[in-house]
């Protein structure tokens, strides 16, 4: 006969059906809270549980479109009661599995969150709420003189490009999300709303929180509202294409544009292999040799002229030909068109196939040395990997084109792409320059910063001790 000791275990809750218990009563009253606007359909859950990156769908429990900051704080209070995961969801465009449920929960789909609040034309800045795109934020600029320069090719949203603290084309002028978010409007694990600075242009009040949570991929708390850096839009624009004998020519054009101090706005580099692949998607007739893209603000033509003809001598004293450069906004159009559809392109190379895009950044005087090393990997390699490389501040991708459902293929990536991250850190780079650290490169964070990350899982306990933000991304908690 059992015990009464030994029947009482048989009858007590699991810690699994607590756990489910609570979750089961948290998505009940976020129903009564947000009536159809909380979705448990089996489709929906899945479209929210993936972004655009190879890491498989982990839907969550729940998906909660949400419409205000007071909004979120009264979701995140009542999951913090229950300790029901939450995971922050924008467009789904990022590439390193941030919106992966990997604990299920509640995913709080901040897209209907749409309104820009304010432009302040005299001060150069704009609020707006998490869920408005890049595009649309300048589209409603288009008649102010006034654009956001931060593009990072999708067309994401700014709660979620300041969330991977993303970046992009013009980022060696104009700074990535880092030097272009002035101020946040956060919800904290316990649902509290906090705003972390001002508006004004420098400040020496505090600990910075802004840049705390510019990058913390919704592992801190939920990014609601943004205040953003805004410039005025260039009078006089140009775009040049000019191809090079190898990658190590085309970044010492690089390094010296910079170094005398030519204002270029942007400096694009793809690789012979991305080249013909962007040939072929955009039917153009470009040649097949590693390639520079450029394009040059100015305040008058005369201006952006004596830029590209000071880059054109720059480049043909390291062996580049073809410059050619346009002003007419619909060739450059097709120009800058062909370079962000470059996914696209490489998705094309292969039937069916997906794209695992790397992301590693090294200091610019280190790039052609690490892009070289790369490409004699991957000479060696069965995958078709492209690269393209925002050259300026020294990031460039590796796109593997593969199919994640053949094992050979996907340990042959995890190889090469492990190959690439220890070499950038060999080099005093770094493991992501904007792509973030998501579910794909925790190892890879712990390599980079060592005891720092200590630091960083201490600050996490203390704003989120029941690890209910994102949990699994950026940290092992």
């Amino acid at each position: 006969m059992l015990s009464d000791q030994e029947m009482n275990s048989m009858n007590a809750p699991t810690v699994e059906s607590v756990a489910s218990t609570a979750r089961e009563e948290a998505i009940a009253s976020l129903q009564q809270l947000l009536g159809d606007r909380l979705s448990r359909a089996a489709p929906v859950r899945e479209q929210h549980g993936k972004d655009a990156s190879y890491h498989p769908c982990v839907p969550p429990d729940a998906v909660a479109f949400v419409q205000s900051t007071e909004e979120v704080s009264e979701i995140v209070k009542l999951c913090a009661w229950h300790k029901v995961p939450i995971i922050p969801f924008g467009t789904g465009t990022g590439v390193e599995g941030s919106v992966v449920a990997l604990r299920g929960g509640v995913c709080i789909d901040l897209s209907r969150m749409d309104r820009i609040l304010q432009v302040s034309t005299g001060d150069l800045d704009a609020t707006v709420q998490a869920g408005v795109t890049h595009e649309q934020l300048n589209e409603h600029l288009r008649n102010t003189g006034l654009f956001f320069p931060v593009d990072p090719g999708a067309n994401s949203s700014i709660g979620g490009m300041a969330a991977t603290r993303a970046s992009g084309t013009n980022s060696v002028r104009y700074g990535t999300m880092r030097e272009n978010v002035l101020s946040l409007t956060v919800v904290l694990p316990d649902g509290r709303v906090i705003r972390t600075a001002r508006r004004a242009r420098k400040s020496a009040a505090g600990y910075d929180l802004t840049r705390l949570f510019v990058g913390s991929e919704g592992t801190l708390g939920v990014i609601t509202e943004v205040t953003v850096r805004l410039y005025g839009v260039p009078a006089a624009i140009s775009s040049a294409v000019c191809s090079f004998p190898s990658v190590e020519a085309a970044v010492r054009v690089v390094i010296n544009t910079i170094q005398k101090g030519v204002p270029v706005a942007r400096i694009e580099l793809a690789d012979a292999v991305q080249m013909d692949a962007i040939n072929k998607y955009s039917n153009l007739d470009l040649r097949v040799a590693p390639t520079l893209w450029l394009e040059f603000h100015g305040p008058t033509g005369s201006s952006v002229k004596e830029q590209a003809e000071t880059v054109q001598k720059i480049a043909s004293e390291h062996g580049g030909t073809g410059f050619s450069w346009a002003t007419n906004p619909e060739d450059r159009g097709k120009l800058w068109r062909a370079r962000h559809d470059a996914a696209y392109a490489d998705k094309a190379l292969r039937e069916g196939a997906q794209l695992w895009a790397t992301d590693v950044c090294v200091p610019i005087s280190r790039l052609a040395e690490c892009i070289t090393e790369t490409q004699q990997d991957l000479a060696a390699s069965f995958l078709p990997a492209p690269i393209v490389s925002h050259a300026g501040d020294g990031n460039f991708h590796v796109v593997f084109v593969l199919d994640p459902s053949e094992p050979k293929e996907m340990a042959e990536a995890e190889r090469l792409n492990e190959r690439l991250v220890d070499r950038a850190l060999s080099l005093d780079g770094t493991c992501s320059g904007e792509h973030g650290i998501g579910c794909g490169k925790l190892d890879f964070l712990i390599a980079e910063h060592g005891e720092a990350v200590s630091v960083m899982r201490s600050i996490k306990q203390a704003i989120d001790p029941d690890n209910i933000m994102n949990p699994g991304k950026i940290l092992r908690i």
